[in-house]
């Protein structure tokens, strides 16, 4: 990013732009039975972009993340992933589904096996890596989320904190082209969400694209280029994040934010 990026006006809908459209979504529905979870949606996330998604619950944030790598199959509309639209099943989505790391609200680490094994295992079975290989990357990676003197410790045996900090080098090891995090810390203690949130900002600050669904403000405030409010299945409302933070412009956001601000 050029310095002159960097400097670049934003207003409600012009966001610092890194790089071409990477993951775009257009007319995205979906459905559970009667229920319209997704209404509608059109975002386009630029390479090197990161976009914070936030709203009530049940808005549909965590529906709309998992969409992107069809962990929910959408009812209508399309969704892209540089330039590819996301296969329906098959080999084709799983090839695709390894350029993107996704992150869960739970670590879901095999707990069988040792930290660097849980690391190590996509690459060398989806992506074929030779063992020594994998396991040097995992070291590095261990090494830049903070946690590589566990690497031959079970999951069970670290915090929650590091288990997500784990969670976040197994996705990177497979070379994603983004990272989607699905409420990555909600379900750690105060003094471990500062831990993994601080892994996140430095991954944002090298260029990962990241679409971030959380209630952590702080987080967008400083790392998003972008934030994105959504309510009832729709996005809202979309601003750089201090036009967001200090000017909302629709009621719902308005509304939304003023609860926070009570707390």
């Amino acid at each position: 990013m050029t310095a002159s990026d960097s400097a670049a006006p934003r207003t409600s809908n012009i966001t610092v732009r890194r790089g071409d459209p990477l993951v775009v979504l257009s007319g995205v529905q979906k459905h559970y039975g009667d229920f319209h979870a997704l209404k509608d949606i059109d975002l386009t996330v630029h390479r090197g972009e990161v976009v914070v998604v936030i709203g009530p619950s049940g808005s549909g944030k965590s529906t709309l993340c998992r969409t992107i790598n069809r962990l929910e199959t959408i009812t209508s509309g399309t969704i892209t992933i540089d330039g590819q639209e996301l296969p329906r099943e098959g080999r084709a989505l799983a090839a695709l589904r390894a350029d993107v790391g996704m992150v869960f609200q739970s670590f879901n680490l095999f707990s069988h096996l040792t930290i660097l094994e849980n690391v190590t295992l996509g690459p060398v079975k989806v992506k074929k890596m030779r063992k020594a290989d994998a396991e040097r990357e995992a070291r590095t990676l261990l090494e830049r989320v903070g946690v590589a003197a566990q690497a031959s410790k079970l999951p069970a045996q670290l915090s929650g904190g590091q288990q997500q900090r784990v969670a976040i080098a197994r996705a990177l090891a497979m070379q994603p082209k983004v990272m989607l995090f699905d409420e990555p810390t909600s379900a750690l203690d105060p003094e471990m969400i500062t831990e993994v949130l601080e892994v996140m900002t430095s991954l944002a600050e090298s260029g990962m694209t990241m679409i971030v669904v959380t209630h952590e403000m702080g987080f967008a405030r400083k790392a998003a280029d972008r934030v994105v409010f959504m309510a009832d299945g729709q996005i809202v409302e979309e601003a750089a994040p201090e036009q967001f933070f200090t000017s909302p412009q629709s009621d719902r956001a308005k509304d939304f934010l003023s609860k926070l601000l009570a707390h």
